[in-house]
């Protein structure tokens, strides 16, 4: 069985006195520590980063993370979007599966504040298609349309998708690390400024800085003698049209539901049997679509259920979402997110989470998404 032993992040926000290398050493060393291990210990490291070969026109950052651990072990870039953190703990999982009683190191990171909106809105653009990008479309627009369809689809308001961010940012005020640390009324949420119809600044996710890192091993030895180690039981993704064109459907993003559908099979749960999720909330409507996808809640019925608040911390409901704050209040450091899902819930299964600590969790669940819906990941972890 492949276990997370380890995991650390550095804090999510404007970080103007890291470089980029220096939020990789800070995450990977602080897993390290969380670990009990020493770097000699890593066979394999697995680093997910979106954005650096465009902004830094730096696309050897494996041999800096080689730098960092003094290592000659191998060293594999991914980048799939938003979804590079999942896509690198994928892909780790799969090399220790092939190589038993080996340990890897996945680390994501990646420095956006550092460039102007309108770089790193063009590198972010380069997620979406050719023919999107040509008509003048980037991700809030993409998602706009999305949300379109979906509330005039479903009889819903723009006031259904504010309960999205007004949950984030109140699990936000109880995470450290967490880039917004403060709450949003609905109210707030509603009268907040249009970025793209009828998805609003407070509808949507920050640009952030940060470095997220866990240590994952199929060493039996190693994992009995960790205090904390939970069980990766699946880890599935799958892919969808790059263009929204060629979707079958507007209203959801169906690489999710084929991810989760293969990962409970690969679990052998069923949807019940998830405690905590932390899911892709790049904009409100993505959470109200990955509830559905995810197949927690029936189609169509998110922006309803969402209003009774039962996915918060506190409110009594079986199933506890975005614990760390979402991408939305948490953070994206597009590389680091996925990572850093993973993290939120091994600090949950191993009652490390502090003020946000759920009672009783046993599984708990993440969801990266790449693009529009391009690529979707769909992880599993269990006490």
């Amino acid at each position: 069985m492949i276990k997370v032993i380890g995991f650390y992040s550095t804090e999510f926000g404007e970080i103007w006195d890291k470089s980029l290398t220096a939020l990789i050493a800070d995450a990977t060393l602080g897993a390290l520590a969380d670990a009990k291990i020493e770097k000699e210990k890593i066979d394999a490291v697995f680093f997910a980063n979106m954005l650096s070969g465009v902004l830094e026109n730096n696309l050897m950052l494996p041999a800096r993370i080689s730098e960092v651990l003094g290592t000659h072990k191998p060293v594999f870039r991914t980048e799939a979007a938003c979804a590079s953190g999942a896509i690198a703990f994928h892909l780790a999982k799969n090399w220790l599966m092939a190589n038993p009683g080996k340990t890897a190191l996945v680390v994501g990171a990646e420095k956006l504040t550092d460039y102007s909106p309108e770089e790193v809105t063009a590198g972010l653009a380069a997620a979406a298609s050719g023919e999107e990008q040509a008509a003048g479309l980037t991700f809030p627009g993409l998602y706009a349309m999305m949300a379109q369809v979906y509330m005039q689809k479903y009889k819903y308001t723009e006031e259904n998708l504010a309960y999205v961010s007004h949950k984030n940012h109140y699990h936000g005020t109880l995470n450290p690390k967490a880039h917004f640390r403060r709450p949003v009324t609905i109210d707030q949420v509603l009268k907040s400024a249009y970025v793209a119809y009828p998805l609003k600044v407070l509808d949507s996710s920050p640009i952030s800085d940060g470095a997220s890192a866990v240590i994952v091993t199929s060493d039996e030895s190693l994992a009995k003698r960790s205090s904390h180690a939970v069980s990766v039981l699946a880890s599935e993704t799958a892919t969808d049209s790059i263009s929204l064109k060629g979707r079958t459907r507007l209203d959801g993003i169906e690489a999710t539901q084929i991810a989760a559908d293969l990962a409970f099979s690969a679990a052998k749960l069923g949807r019940g049997d998830i405690d905590v999720a932390e899911v892709h909330d790049s904009f409100s409507i993505a959470e109200l679509f990955a509830m559905e996808d995810l197949g927690f809640w029936k189609k169509g019925s998110a922006g309803s259920q969402i209003r009774d608040l039962a996915t918060m911390i506190g409110k009594g409901g079986k199933l506890t979402v975005n614990t760390s704050g979402g991408l939305k209040a948490g953070g994206h450091p597009v590389g680091a997110t996925g990572v850093k899902q993973i993290g939120e819930i091994y600090l949950q299964l191993t009652n490390q989470a502090d003020r946000r600590q759920l009672k009783k969790v046993k599984y708990g669940l993440t969801h990266n998404v790449g693009g529009s819906g391009g690529v979707a990941v769909v992880t599993i972890l269990g006490t």
